[in-house]
C-alpha cells in the first residue's frame, strides 16, 4: 500500500470539501442566518488538514488496486464525519451521532432522517443537507476527480472502487475525462429539472434542493410531508420522470449523444428496469383503487412511489403504510431490486439481478441437458467469469451483512417490520421503510448504537460492500495486488 499517496489524495479531498462548504455558507448569508459561522469554522478545519496532508505530492504517485478501495472507503467516512460538523456546531442537530447519521444519509443518497421538524432547519443547513445528495449521487471521489488532477491510471482505480455496478467502463480513454462527461450530463439533467419545477410554481430555493435530491436519488426535502406538501399532479409528474431518468445507466445518455439510439433500446438492463416500473405500477394501481376511487389518481400515486422506491430516491406523496399489504410487499421488493448500474440509484442493481436470474436459468439447463454448453449472456455478450464470481460473492456478502444488521438492530426491541425494513431501506439507500420507519416517520427513536449500525449499512450499500470490507482486512493492508 502506498500510504503517502493515499494520505495525499485524502488531504486534497478534504480541501475540496472545504471549498464546497462555502456554498451553503453563502446561502446562510443570503438569508441572514447565523449558520455561516459553523460552515466557515468547519471549512477552516478542513483547510488546515489539507495544508498538513494534501499540499506536497509524493515522488511515488502509484496507486495499487487495494489503495483505490481504501481511499474510497476513507473518503466517504471522512466527508461524512466532517460534513456533520456544521449541523452539530450550529446546534441545529444537538447530537453529533444524529448529525453524522443525517450526513451519511445525505452523501450515500439514502434519505433516511432523524429530524422530527425538517422545516425547522435553517435555509443554509437544509441546502447543505440536500447538496450532500447531489455530490454523493455521482460519487464523492468522482466529484473530486473533476476538480483535482490525478494520473489516469490512479483515477481508474478510484472509479472502479466507487462507481456502482458489477462492471465499470470508461466512456473515453481517460478516466478523468469520463468523470467530466458524467458530471456534464448530471448537471444538465439537474438544471432541466430545476427549470421544470420553477414552471410548476415551486420557488427557486425549493426547486434547487429538490432537484439536488432527485438527481442524487436521495429524497431529502425542505418539507415535513415531502412532495405531498405541494399536492400538485404537475410537480409529481416532473419529479417522477426525473427520478426514472436518474435511475438509468449514464452510459445510455452518452450513447444517445453518439446517436446510437438502437443500442439504448436494445439494452436488457434498461428494458428490465422500465418493465419493472411499469409492471409494479399497474399492480399497485389496481390494488389501491379502493382507496383513491379514481383510476388516474391511483395511478398518479402508484407510479410516483414505485419510481421513488426502485430508484431509491425516497420522496413520498402518500403514506404507503396505509396501503394494502400486497402493495407494501411490492415496494419492499423494489427496494432490493434497485436502479440500473452506473446510475445514481442504490439497491442491488438491475444488472446484478439479471445476471443472477440468468445464472439460475443456466444451472437449470445444465441439469436438464448435461452435455449442453450454457453461458450467461447480457446484451448478447458473454458475461466474464470474474464478473459472475463477483456478483455471486456480492450477493452472499449482502445476505450475510443484512442478517447480522437485523440481529444488531433487533436489540432495540422494535417490531419485526420496523427492524427488517429499517435495515433494508438503509442498506439499499432508499430512505423510508414501513411501520415505525415509514414514509411519515423517521429514525430518531433508535439508540445511538443502532444509528451507527445504520450508518455502516448506508455506507456499505452505497459503496457496494467491498471497499468497506477492505478496511477490516489486515492482510490487504500489507500485500500489493
Amino acid at each position: 500500500m502506498n500510504r503517502r499517496m493515499t494520505t495525499y489524495i485524502l488531504g486534497r479531498m478534504l480541501g475540496v470539501e472545504a471549498l464546497v462548504l462555502l456554498i451553503p455558507a453563502l446561502v446562510s448569508v443570503i438569508y441572514g442566518e447565523e449558520g455561516w459561522k459553523a460552515f466557515l469554522l468547519t471549512s477552516a478545519i478542513l483547510v488546515l488538514l489539507y495544508v498538513l496532508l494534501g499540499r506536497r505530492k509524493p515522488e511515488d504517485s502509484t496507486i495499487y488496486g487495494k489503495d483505490g478501495f481504501i481511499i474510497i472507503a476513507c473518503a466517504w467516512i471522512l466527508w461524512s464525519v466532517f460534513g456533520a460538523l456544521p449541523f452539530f456546531i450550529s446546534g441545529e442537530i444537538p447530537s453529533y451521532v444524529d448529525a453524522v447519521f443525517e450526513t451519511v444519509s445525505g452523501f450515500t443518497t439514502t434519505g433516511s432522517t432523524i429530524l422530527n421538524n425538517i422545516e425547522g432547519l435553517s435555509k443554509g443547513m437544509n441546502f447543505w443537507r440536500c447538496l450532500t445528495h447531489w455530490i454523493g449521487g455521482m460519487g464523492v471521489l468522482v466529484f473530486v476527480m473533476v476538480i483535482v488532477s490525478l494520473e489516469d491510471k490512479n483515477s481508474m482505480h478510484l472509479m472502479r472502487a466507487e462507481v456502482p455496478g458489477p462492471e465499470t467502463d470508461k466512456l473515453v480513454p481517460k478516466a478523468r475525462d469520463t468523470a467530466k462527461i458524467l458530471y456534464s450530463m448530471y448537471f444538465v439533467l439537474t438544471l432541466a429539472e430545476i427549470i421544470f419545477l420553477l414552471a410548476g410554481g415551486m420557488n427557486l430555493y425549493d426547486s434547487i434542493i429538490h432537484s439536488f435530491s432527485t438527481a442524487g436519488t436521495g429524497g431529502f426535502s425542505s418539507r415535513n410531508s415531502s412532495i405531498a406538501f405541494y399536492d400538485s399532479a404537475y410537480i409529481d409528474g416532473v419529479i417522477t420522470v426525473f427520478m426514472i431518468l436518474f435511475g438509468i445507466n449514464f452510459n445510455m445518455y452518452y450513447l444517445l449523444l453518439l446517436k446510437k439510439v438502437k443500442d439504448v433500446f436494445k439494452n436488457e438492463e434498461v428494458r428490465a428496469y422500465l418493465g419493472a416500473i411499469l409492471g409494479a405500477t399497474l399492480l399497485i394501481t389496481i390494488n389501491i383503487l379502493s382507496i383513491y376511487e379514481k383510476p388516474l389518481k391511483a395511478f398518479r400515486y402508484a407510479v410516483f412511489q414505485v419510481s421513488s422506491i426502485i430508484t431509491t430516491t425516497g420522496f413520498v406523496t402518500a403514506d404507503f403504510n396505509l396501503w394494502p399489504m400486497f402493495s407494501q410487499c411490492i415496494l419492499l421488493g423494489l427496494m432490493v431490486f434497485g436502479a440500473c448500474a452506473g446510475s445514481t440509484g442504490g439497491g442491488m442493481k438491475v444488472a446484478r439481478i439479471l445476471i443472477l436470474l440468468k445464472s439460475v436459468k443456466r444451472e437449470l439447463k445444465r441439469l436438464l441437458q448435461p452435455k449442453s454448453v450454457a453461458i450467461v449472456k447480457v446484451n448478447g455478450k458473454k458475461v466474464k467469469d470474474e464478473t459472475l464470481q463477483g456478483v455471486y460473492v456480492y450477493f452472499i456478502s449482502y445476505i450475510a451483512i443484512f442478517i447480522v444488521s437485523v440481529l444488531l438492530i433487533s436489540l432495540n426491541n422494535f417490531d419485526f417490520a420496523t427492524t427488517f425494513s429499517g435495515v433494508l431501506t438503509t442498506m439499499n439507500n432508499v430512505g423510508p421503510g414501513i411501520a415505525a420507519v415509514g414514509p411519515i416517520e423517521n429514525f430518531a427513536a433508535f439508540s445511538d448504537f443502532s444509528k451507527i449500525i445504520f450508518c455502516m449499512d448506508m455506507l456499505i450499500g452505497r459503496l457496494e460492500i467491498f471497499p468497506c470490507l477492505v478496511l477490516l482486512s489486515p492482510n490487504l493492508w500489507r500485500k500489493k495486488f
